[in-house]
Parts: C-alpha cells; sequence; structure tokens
C-alpha cells in the first residue's frame, strides 16, 4: 500500500497492520462477541493513561475529537455552576463556542496564543467566583504546539472545589502522563490521533464517581450525554447507540502496537521526530512561532518566510505530489503552516520530507543558507 506521511495534526500516519485491521467478516455491533472487543479497547484505553478501573471509566463515542469536547460541557456542568475555559488557543476557543452554543455559564480566560496561561490569573479568577464547578483547558494546542501546565491548573482547580476537565487529543499516547498525576478528572481524545487508528472513534476517560454524579445534572444533549452512554454501556456492553465497528477493530489492532513498542520508546520516536523537524528548519533558515521551552516536542509552527516569493499552496502542493502533507497554522496574527511528529513516522521520514521540501522552496527561487 503506498504509504503517505502525514505532517498535519492529525489525523495521522497509520500502520499497513491497522489498516488491514479493519477487513473483518461483517458483524451485528449489538453481538456479545462486538461487545467484549468494545471492554478490550476501553480497558486498554485506561491503561495508557495510568488510570485504576476502580477508579475510572472510558466511555466510548462515535465521532470525532470535538464531539468529546461536546460531550464533557454539557454533560458535566451542574445546574446554577460556571465553566472557566482557560483559552490560549484554538481548541480551548472552541470550547468557548460550545459553551454559548448550550447557553451554558462561563468564563472565556483569554490569553495569549503565543504563550502558556498565568497560573496566577487563573488562580484570582477561580477565588472570585465561588460558583466555578468545572475547569476546562487544552493540554496542547496543536494551533500552535504550545503545552499548557496542566498538573499546575489541575491542582488549582481542585483547591478550589472544581472538577478538571483536559482536551488530550493532541497528547494521549504521545506525551506520557498519569491522570491522577496530573490532577485530571476527565481527559478525552480520538483514534486517530495517539494510537495511531481511524478516524470516528472518540474515547472520554473520567473518574467514575464523578461520572455517576452527573446523572442529577441537566441532561442538555440527547446524543452526547456522558452519563447516558456510560450508564448504558455498564448494563448492556454495548453503545447506546451504532458504534464504527471497523474503526475499533483498527483500534484494537493500534493499542497492540502501543504496547509492543513502549510507552517510553514510542515518546522517544516523537521527539527524535520532533527533533529532526527543528533540525531541518535550522538549515533552511526559517525560525518557528513559538519559544522552544513552552513547545510539546509534537508540533513545531512554523513561520512564513519574510520572502515575497513564498506561497504556502505552491509549496503544500509539490510535497503533497510526492507524499507529504503539510498543514497551514492557526495563528490569526502570523502567517504560520505547521509540521508534526505525530503518527507511524521517524526522524528519517523527516529527513526526507526536507529533501522535498528544500526542492519546493528552489522551484519558486527562494534562497536559503544551503543555496
Amino acid at each position: 500500500m503506498e504509504r503517505k506521511i502525514l505532517l498535519n495534526p492529525g489525523p495521522a500516519t497509520t500502520t499497513d497492520t491497522v489498516k488491514m485491521a479493519q477487513v473483518v467478516p461483517d458483524i451485528c455491533p449489538r453481538e456479545e462477541a462486538f461487545g467484549a472487543v468494545m471492554r478490550e479497547v476501553a480497558a486498554d484505553l485506561l491503561r495508557v493513561v495510568h488510570a485504576s478501573s476502580e477508579r475510572f471509566s472510558c466511555v466510548l463515542f462515535c465521532g470525532s475529537g470535538t464531539l468529546n469536547m461536546d460531550v464533557c460541557l454539557n454533560s458535566l456542568l451542574p445546574a446554577g455552576k460556571k465553566a472557566l475555559i482557560v483559552n490560549n488557543g484554538a481548541y480551548s476557543s472552541r470550547a468557548v463556542a460550545i459553551c454559548r452554543a448550550y447557553g451554558l455559564s462561563h468564563i472565556d480566560l483569554r490569553s495569549s496564543v503565543e504563550d502558556v496561561p498565568d497560573l496566577k490569573t487563573v488562580e484570582r479568577t477561580l477565588a472570585a467566583d465561588p460558583d466555578i464547578a468545572l475547569v476546562y483547558t487544552t493540554h496542547h494546542e496543536t494551533g500552535t504546539g504550545v503545552l499548557n501546565p496542566i498538573r499546575e491548573i489541575g491542582a488549582l482547580a481542585h483547591a478550589h472545589g472544581a472538577a478538571f476537565v483536559v482536551d488530550t487529543t493532541s497528547t494521549y499516547a504521545m506525551l506520557p502522563f498519569s491522570l491522577e498525576e496530573c490532577n485530571i478528572d476527565f481527559c478525552m481524545a480520538s483514534a486517530q490521533k495517539g494510537i495511531q487508528a481511524m478516524t470516528g472513534l472518540s474515547f472520554i476517560i473520567g473518574r467514575t464517581a464523578l461520572i455517576e454524579a452527573s446523572k442529577d445534572y441537566p441532561v442538555r444533549s440527547y446524543y452526547c450525554n456522558l452519563y447516558q452512554q456510560y450508564a448504558y454501556f455498564k448494563k448492556t456492553g454495548q453503545m447506546q447507540f451504532t458504534p464504527p465497528v471497523q474503526t475499533i477493530y483498527a483500534a484494537k489492532q493500534a493499542l497492540k502496537e502501543y504496547f509492543d513498542e513502549g510507552e517510553a520508546a514510542k515518546a522517544a520516536r516523537h521527539a527524535r521526530t520532533a527533533a529532526a523537524i527543528h533540525r531541518g528548519l535550522a538549515a533552511l533558515g526559517l525560525k518557528e512561532a513559538i519559544r522552544p521551552e513552552i513547545q510539546s516536542g509534537l508540533v513545531v509552527s512554523v513561520l512564513y518566510p519574510d520572502d515575497a516569493r513564498w506561497n504556502f499552496d505552491r509549496v503544500h502542493d509539490d510535497c503533497y505530489a510526492h507524499g507529504f502533507t503539510i498543514y497551514p497554522g492557526k495563528m490569526q496574527e502570523k502567517g504560520t503552516f505547521r509540521l508534526c511528529a505525530l503518527g507511524a513516522i521517524d526522524e528519517t521520514d523527516i529527513e526526507a520530507f526536507f529533501r522535498v521540501f528544500g526542492k519546493a522552496l528552489a522551484a519558486l527561487g527562494m534562497e536559503t543558507p544551503k543555496g
């Protein structure tokens, strides 16, 4: 099968074995045998973030990563309480938009997309408003590559009696972390990123006691309700609505490959892939938009060259024709594109990419330090 190198922030490059895991006999998803597959996948997803099955539950949904955001925000806010959105990027801004769509009482604590949130401001905001019951942020803003201090934000949330919900879509199974050590009550991800599977399966991992407490919260969505999906699966071993059957088989295979590779080895592979991106950019004289010490090591935002001949679309198309996909940035004030270390790729793929990328720049007549 032709291999494409996806340097966009997801979906990510997959292995052929994950792709082929979808080629299975047709099965009704209400069969007990398929319920066993879903229970196995859910148990393995808990293991990735070192979550005890005695205290945490994994709830599967059919949808993209944004569905998880919707589910957590509309399901986990008690009546008469507020959500605090610690917002320094496009994906936390999406959480604000979800709150507005549901009419949820919330505080949009907005800060620069080029920096981490100010913890003192977070603490002052929590201290000033005892109605805040839920604190939400994004672990890694893939629009920029900024990695947020979730352990510290979670500690502040808990000190003020609030639950802490984190969008870990682009760190789950890539940057090792433990839910309890990071003070996380709920995290979320989707199969097409960290576990290197296929789009269509998303999941939320959360404290079982808090999921069960949410039974008494307002039901704001018929489809996107966390407690109802949790309770239905607990009772029947099935999703409440039709699951993405073949995608779940791919996720099962991807999780096997995750554990075969090992948490530390996989994180090291992503790190050396990111290091190769940094080296390649430096060699071409291209500048990064985010200072190194707050970068995730998974996404690099690259400033557009200060050259009138630069044309992102033409460079994208040249790279795409040679099997490499690059992606625009999400920094509205600055022209950027992104190179990502996600997926089943390694530093040799990045070295091959820069050979293609350099030729694409040369085709525009652009000069680089290497000529």
